[in-house]
């Protein structure tokens, strides 16, 4: 009898996440939600079972010391097995290296490094026994970092770094791992950034919109589905035998090989 997979996906209420979480409710039989927001969480949850997959909904805050632990559990609880674990939660401040704050520094890091770190140790022995597979996300800044994005380019570098530690580790034990660097995608986060960026340049927002993937070297703002379909074959059997990999794609924002 085949095993019924199981897959955890955090930050999983918007964006990214919630693309993902969809998506990948065609390849796995349980999708295991996680994010701060309960009402989003449920949107989220209706729609994988619209996809054929059983949701559980997990409100957590991933920065709280038991919540990877707890997540782990009620996972295990729900069919006693993980399979893949997804870590997308993490906005990071988008604050310049010279006016961010030590705590704006502790926040970025708390979330998107320390949580999503915390989180793949507590499934690490389920994972093993499962063969099973891990997504660190990163992003193309960690490539490129500015002066006015410090935390996310530096942040996003440090978690690919982490990745690929826990890929070496995963060789030994059976667990596949890869990160995956988004360039710019439309999501409620990115609207915010070009409102931003509007006011900025004393622009309206679809000249913001015109100047920012024109100075970018872009032609268009990436999908959330987009990325949710990489992430999709990084799990898939076709792509097993790539571990320790930074999958990065970004419509060519970033100019080097």
């Amino acid at each position: 009898m085949t095993q019924k997979r199981t897959v955890i996906v955090t930050g999983a209420s918007r964006g990214i996440g919630r693309a993902t979480a969809i998506r990948l409710a065609q390849d796995f039989d349980r999708v295991v939600v996680v994010a701060r927001s309960a009402e989003n969480l449920q949107n989220t949850a209706e729609e994988i079972r619209t996809a054929g997959a059983i949701p559980l909904v997990l409100v957590q805050d991933m920065r709280d010391d038991i919540a990877a632990q707890r997540v782990v559990s009620e996972t295990l609880a729900m069919g006693g097995r993980i399979d893949a674990v997804v870590n997308i939660a993490g906005a990071v401040p988008q604050t310049h290296i010279l006016a961010m704050t030590d705590s704006e520094w502790q926040e970025g890091l708390a979330l998107k490094f320390h949580a999503a770190r915390k989180l793949v140790i507590a499934a690490w022995q389920s994972l093993q026994a499962s063969q099973g597979s891990v997504i660190f996300m990163s992003g193309a800044m960690a490539v490129t970092p500015k002066s006015s994005l410090a935390a996310v380019g530096s942040i996003n570098a440090a978690i690919a770094a982490l990745a690929k530690a826990f890929s070496e580790q995963g060789i030994v034990d059976g667990v596949q791992v890869n990160s995956v660097m988004p360039g710019p995608v439309m999501t409620d986060r990115r609207h915010k950034m070009l409102e931003n960026f509007a006011r900025d340049r004393g622009l309206d927002y679809e000249s913001a919109v015109t100047v920012f993937t024109k100075e970018s070297g872009i032609t268009r703002f990436g999908k959330p589905e987009e990325i949710a379909a990489l992430i999709a074959f990084a799990l898939s059997p076709s792509a097993r035998w790539m571990t320790g990999s930074t999958l990065r794609m970004d419509g060519g924002e970033v100019k080097a090989v």
